[in-house]
């Protein structure tokens, strides 16, 4: 008999979890002040009561007026979501003053769990959310006896049909071990400060995503961003070479670049690498294809205007939707906010080329603290790897400090994910700046070994003959030679 999925009302929740929660289960929601717990549970309260659920909510930590007042204000309708409101009266200070949640009498009689009890048997809820679960701790008189409350009410609300999520304030003052253990599943959400993450710890009964995703709360509530996982989307398509529109840089790079494989672009500053990246864009648009960049440092209207200067159409191809140009502010994105990002845009638009204009930016959004390139040369070869499962082609542009002198493709090691390596370089001949442009990699097939001469003028991108007079570009130490050298005739 299969299990019934119970779509958990968060975006981005359902994939980590592989389909949502399971039905008549319980689970807990740990996490400290603010990390979001409340607005999860809402959410799925929310979810259940919109479909014809029966839902119920009982909060032992908020008063029922504030907590639909929240809900409001995200935009969720609360009519339908039934109540037990079980937080202390206005009156809960004794007369010393002395903060006390319970009397003795519901100490000693139990009358809140009678109350829960008759609460859910009364309305018989699909789904039920208890907020401040470790509250009832303080109304039992021992340990074993919490525990033994805590497995009945389990045992009661899923025995029914429900669905139940336990809300625990983790701190190292209530330790809740023991709910973890009577649990379904465990969920943790953490703020750092910068930036929050969720994280399954226990799924019982079920596979789902490990690690810790990105979320946010906004709004209309929590949204989460999951890990980028290449294995879970693969399209089939047709293998091709692309070109990119221009004959003598084809011979570069026999041919053109592959279909669905990952082309990395690299240079000094202003050689001209995005222009490059956007000369495949051009002839794809052209083949009636659509393309999106990433720009990282750039803004819109610079950089269409940069394109419409040298014959490259951006903004009609803009307008016809065969170009989208999204401005990243690395800073206001978590790497795993812009995989999701990029996903849903490949799958919203069919895009058949993701144009990454500035590696140097995009490490900005893995924070400066040590590590940050490593972690995102993982983030990076997940995304190139789901990008080539969905056939699409990746183009990385990436600076190097260097303006002259030895070559270096990358300061981020990063070249070993690229099927196809772009070098530009600066050239001074005879007191006058020149640009170079080689084939370093092309993991597909064959490529010309040559350097040419790469010219941007108003008529576009032109690349010259190969430049057999001139060695040494690679050091920055040229020198001129009056003939090819042939080494396998040996002779000059």
């Amino acid at each position: 008999m299969s299990e019934t999925r119970i779509p958990s009302g968060v975006a981005g929740l359902d994939q980590v979890l592989k389909g949502g929660f399971i039905s008549e289960s319980a689970y807990l929601v740990r996490g400290g002040p603010g990390t979001g717990k409340t607005t999860l549970g809402l959410q799925f309260l929310y979810d259940g009561a919109s479909n014809g659920e029966n839902t119920l909510f009982i909060t032992l930590s908020e008063p029922e007026s504030k907590i639909r007042g929240d809900g409001v204000k995200k935009g969720l309708d609360m009519d339908n979501i039934n109540f037990l409101d079980l937080t202390p009266s206005s009156d809960f200070a004794g007369d010393d003053m002395s903060y006390n949640i319970f009397s003795s009498d519901e100490v000693e009689n139990l009358p809140i769990l009678q109350k829960i009890s008759e609460k859910i048997n009364a309305v018989n809820p699909n789904r039920i959310l208890i907020d401040g679960i470790t509250q009832l701790r303080f109304v039992s008189p021992d340990v074993y006896q919490f525990r033994k409350q805590i497995v009945s009410l389990i045992k009661l609300a899923t025995g029914k049909g429900g669905t139940m999520l336990m809300l625990s304030e983790a701190s190292n003052a209530v330790n809740d071990d023991d709910l973890q253990f009577m649990s379904d599943g465990v969920i943790d959400l953490e703020f750092s400060g910068e930036e929050r993450g969720i994280r399954v710890v226990k799924f019982r009964g079920s596979d789902f995503q490990y690690g810790s995703h990105s979320f946010r709360l906004k709004g209309d509530g929590m949204i989460i961003f999951p890990k980028l996982d290449p294995r879970e989307s693969v399209k089939d398509f047709t293998f091709e070479t692309i070109s990119s529109g221009i004959p003598e840089l084809d011979e570069l790079l026999g041919g053109g670049v592959e279909k669905g494989t990952t082309t990395l672009i690299s240079g000094p500053t202003g050689v001209g690498k995005t222009t490059l990246g956007t000369q495949f864009l051009k002839e794809a648009s052209g083949r009636g294809e659509c393309s999106v960049i990433y720009t990282f440092e750039e803004n819109q209207e610079s950089l269409i205007n940069r394109c419409e200067a040298i014959n490259i159409p951006i903004r009609k191809m803009i307008e016809k939707e065969k170009l989208f140009i999204d401005k990243i502010n690395p800073l206001d994105y978590t790497p795993d906010e812009f995989s999701y990002l990029v996903r849903n845009r490949v799958e919203g638009t069919g895009a058949d080329i993701v144009m990454l204009d500035g590696i140097s930016g995009y490490l900005v959004s893995f924070g400066a603290d040590e590590g940050g390139d490593k972690k995102m040369l993982r983030h990076l070869h997940s995304l190139s790897a789901y990008l080539k499962n969905m056939g699409v082609t990746l183009i990385l542009t990436n600076e190097v400090h260097n303006i002259t002198g030895d070559l270096k493709v990358s300061e981020y090691g990063i070249s070993h994910i690229a099927d196809n390596i772009i070098f530009l370089r600066y050239l001074e001949i005879k007191g006058e700046l020149r640009k170079a442009i080689g084939i370093l990699k092309k993991r597909m097939g064959d490529f010309e070994k040559n350097l040419r001469e790469l010219d941007i003028t108003k008529y576009g991108l032109k690349v010259g003959t190969p430049l057999s007079k001139i060695q040494g570009m690679l050091t920055g130490n040229l020198e001129f030679v009056e003939d090819k050298i042939d080494h396998k005739d040996g002779d000059y």
